[in-house]
């Protein structure tokens, strides 16, 4: 491992000299690209100089056992030796992490789908409140939110939402709510108070960039139509809702949120790049299905991936087998403490296939 590090260390240093190339600095994309790299390598090298730099500092500490010192200066010494080892301990847990395989996509902004299935009026009313949940955490992260097309019912649910999130690394947290949540609660229809279940599927697709996704304008069928609301009222009659399909795939996309045919359309190619390079993905992934297996959840929308019940005030994750009772708070918006579990249990699988 530590010969690895080292390895880190060395591209990290060379990528420095680069950057401050004045020939490099002439080259703006062969610059941004070194940039990349050495911001990329900087967490890793930094905890490699810690590690180094306690080992050290424990040698030094013990070195001082060899002379003769005075009771009051050996208590001070032991106690520094004893925080230096718990810290390597640490470091010892930390850095395999940071040597682990990183996904490309974790610094990039996401879209999200969400969609109701099973249980109905019930099932759109809990897609708006996953819309909710996820809005909210990010904008406790500080992130950008913004709606691209929904389909809303009358009682203030969606049979479907999608939306975009911009942030740095909100793929790397979200990428794990990609599945099937499923809810267990008494409908405000219900009137015998009976507990139902129902499913909503949630896909989270990186943002593609244009230039990772190349879509020629002939394969491309652009419909415009009159945007709707809920219960199938006009929201005008301009004619700016937009429907792309991809004749290649096969893929769909729509938009009708903005008052803008032009923003719909914009918005609309944003959603079909990711979904497009989704694909590309999963056709990757196909070959390297260990790996998937290996991964806390696949990604799979028909995966099972979540309960929350509302009689109970749970919340429990089927992959990990965690459970909160804390479900108000979840849907709320306060996932972090599942994220970092997943995040956790998805490093430790991964940790053991290196081994």
């Amino acid at each position: 491992m530590l010969e690895q590090l080292q390895a880190v260390e060395d591209k990290y240093l060379e990528l420095e000299s680069l950057i401050s190339d004045p020939e490099v600095l002439c080259q703006v994309e062969k610059w941004q690209r070194y940039s990349k790299e050495h911001a990329a390598l900087a967490p890793v090298v930094e905890k490699f100089r810690e590690y180094k730099q306690v080992v050290k500092s424990i040698s030094d500490d013990k070195a001082l056992f060899d002379e003769p010192l005075e009771d009051d200066f050996r208590k001070l010494v032991e106690a520094e030796l004893a925080e230096l080892k718990q810290r390597k301990q640490q470091l010892d847990q930390e850095l395999p992490v940071l040597l682990l395989p990183k996904d490309p996509n974790d610094d990039k902004n996401v879209i999200v789908e969400i969609r109701g299935g099973v249980g109905g009026e019930e099932a759109a009313l809990f897609a708006g409140d996953l819309f909710r949940m996820y809005t909210r955490y990010a904008e406790k992260q500080g992130w950008r939110v913004e709606l691209i097309d929904s389909n809303q019912t009358e009682l203030g649910g969606f049979k479907e939402v999608s939306f975009s999130i911009d942030g740095y690394g909100a793929y790397s947290k979200l990428k794990y709510e990609s599945g099937t949540h499923r809810v267990q609660r008494v409908p405000a229809t219900e009137s015998a108070g009976r507990i139902h279940t129902s499913a909503v599927t949630v896909a989270v697709l990186p943002e593609a960039e244009e230039v990772e996704v190349a879509i020629r304008p002939e394969d491309l069928r652009i419909d415009t139509y009159c945007a709707h609301g809920a219960g199938g009222q006009y929201v005008n009659r301009t004619e700016t809702a937009i429907r792309i399909t991809h004749l290649p795939t096969g893929i769909v996309v729509q938009c009708q949120d903005e008052k803008s045919q032009l923003k719909n359309k914009e918005q609309a190619m944003r959603v079909l790049r990711a979904r497009i390079y989704e694909r590309a993905q999963q056709q990757q992934q196909q070959a390297i299905a260990a790996d998937r297996k290996s991964q806390v959840g696949s990604g799979d929308r028909s995966e099972r991936i979540r309960t929350y019940n509302f009689p109970q005030g749970r919340v429990t994750d089927h992959r990990i087998g965690l459970t909160l009772h804390k479900l108000e708070a979840v849907l709320n918006g306060e996932i972090e403490e599942l994220l970092n579990a997943l995040i956790t249990a998805d490093q430790a699988a991964k940790m053991k296939q290196v081994k």
